[in-house]
């Protein structure tokens, strides 16, 4: 897993202003990175639907956030994302713990239909793992940005 202050330095790079987050056992392992951060507002929530309306609030009053969570928050806020990516046409930025990718084998759910929900909701994603790959999330945040849509980074975890 990537270090918790190299994302938060390539996040500030991107202009990233908010991360508005619940985390899990891996994800909040960035915590101190972004709490301690001067250029980086982190924002808790309680449920992962509210984080997708949250940052749709920020971003419609001229803030730069991105939403973080677990595959299985993605799911439980489906509704919520649809809205402000579809009805709402937002082009928010998300990066999603992917439960389980890193374990050969496993048969957890939230590991098998990732993907295919990303996939099936039209979502252009980005599965990130190595702290060399940051040079891709920055370009395909950028490109995402420049097309004017919603983007999405996977991060490979491996605890179920």
């Amino acid at each position: 897993m990537i270090a918790g202050h190299d994302i938060a330095a390539a996040l500030v790079e991107l202009g990233v202003t908010d991360v508005v987050w619940l985390p899990d056992s891996m994800l909040g392992t960035w915590e101190a990175a972004f709490s301690g951060h001067d250029r980086l507002r982190l924002l808790r929530v309680c449920r992962e639907g509210e984080a997708w309306v949250l940052a749709a609030g920020l971003y419609l009053g001229g803030r730069e956030p991105v939403v973080i969570m677990q595959t299985t928050g993605m799911f439980d806020s489906g509704d919520a994302l649809r809205n402000v990516y579809y009805d709402m046409q937002l082009p928010l930025f998300a990066m999603i713990g992917y439960r389980s990718f890193l374990l050969p084998g496993s048969t957890d759910s939230a590991r098998q239909y990732a993907e295919p929900i990303l996939d099936a909701w039209g979502l252009d994603y980005l599965l990130l793992g190595e702290p060399a790959d940051l040079e891709q999330l920055k370009r395909h945040r950028q490109a995402c940005r420049a097309e004017n849509k919603p983007c999405v980074v996977l991060l490979p975890e491996g605890r179920g």
